[in-house]
């Protein structure tokens, strides 16, 4: 077994590690650690875990409870994981995997952080030797590897509909629109003016744009220049990114279908549809449903991908991702199947 902990394991991301990682044959969880809530068992604050964590209690955060551990993930707010990470790194008993699931690490140029998050890195001389947790792109460097940072939601589902028409020189990486709709659940578990019910349901908005910290990552990895607007949907989960851009060379429907089947074959976790994508198709799963539509009245490119924004865009890619840099199957302990209805 793989000890494993949770940092920031009271946040809608730590708990959907929780519920993942109970049903993993491999990785043990030992340690959830939190700012809050320390004391207090996983099931007085989140019932729906009683019966699977019985004995497990919040601890608050200390290092000497996390560097005998073979993985970690961290499941921080933006920023709280750059000195966590740079103390554990420079501890001698500390030899384990750490999967970060905020975006502390997943810009390469320390500048970006000062534009995009309004803070300098305190961390930055590591940030070379983090890999970008999308295994569908980065499944070799993942293996053995022992800092990942795991994607954003939104970049997840941007990315996995774009990258394989940029690696195929089919657009013009000016021309880039991601339209993309996310539910409630993306803005983590602290209530708002926006996001509690009464402002949030039947209503649909956009925000953020265009200088959404997401988008400098979905930049970095197709090395594009794009404009971003994510959009709040009154639904607990799921993200549905629409993204457009010009085409360069003559392409049709069918052959951009196909185009994404033979870039993703092998993929345990991405299916193409025929149709449209669905979020509620993914919803509780790890699954990315992508499919895509030329227009050729216009030249341009329409591709499409629903994912869970807290499964495969945030817990489960981060398993995934662990159960790669451990050598275990890459689907192992993961759901493929969608809730339904």
């Amino acid at each position: 077994m793989i000890s494993t902990g949770i940092v920031g394991a009271s946040g809608y991301t730590g708990v959907e590690l929780m519920r993942l990682l109970s049903g993993h044959p491999i990785f043990n969880l030992e340690v959830i650690q939190a700012h809050s809530h320390a004391g207090d068992s996983v099931g007085s604050v989140y019932p729906s875990l009683a019966l699977i964590y019985p004995g497990l209690h919040y601890e608050p955060i200390k290092l000497d409870k996390l560097s005998s551990l073979d993985c970690l993930f961290l499941a921080l707010p933006h920023g709280q994981s750059q000195e966590l990470v740079s103390e554990l790194v420079s501890l001698d008993t500390w030899h384990g995997v750490i999967v970060d699931l905020s975006a502390d690490f997943r810009l390469k140029e320390p500048s970006d952080y000062e534009v995009w998050y309004a803070k300098a890195h305190i961390a930055s001389y590591l940030l070379d030797r983090f890999v970008y947790g999308l295994p569908e792109l980065y499944r070799a460097s993942l293996k053995a590897a022992k800092l990942i940072a795991a994607p954003g939601c939104y970049p997840t589902a941007s990315i996995l509909a774009l990258y394989p028409f940029i690696e195929e020189g089919i657009l013009d990486k000016k021309s880039i629109i991601v339209d993309a709709a996310s539910g409630i659940s993306g803005a983590g578990s602290g209530a708002n003016d926006t996001t509690h019910f009464a402002r949030a349901d039947e209503d649909f908005t956009a925000y953020g744009s265009p200088t959404h910290r997401h988008t400098p990552e979905i930049d970095q990895v197709l090395e594009a220049t794009i404009t971003f607007t994510p959009h709040l949907a009154p639904m607990s989960r799921g993200i549905l990114a629409t993204c457009y851009a010009d085409m360069v060379q003559d392409m049709d429907s069918e052959l951009a279908i196909q185009l994404l089947r033979d870039f993703y074959m092998g993929s345990p976790f991405v299916s193409i549809v025929d149709g449209f994508p669905h979020t509620k198709s993914v919803l509780g799963s790890n699954s990315a449903h992508l499919s895509a539509r030329v227009d050729s009245r216009t030249g341009r490119l329409v591709s499409m991908c629903a994912i869970d924004n807290l499964v495969k865009g945030a817990s489960g890619q981060a398993i995934q991702c662990a159960n790669i840099a451990f050598g275990i199957a890459e689907d192992k302990g993961l759901p493929k199947a969608g809730i339904f209805p």
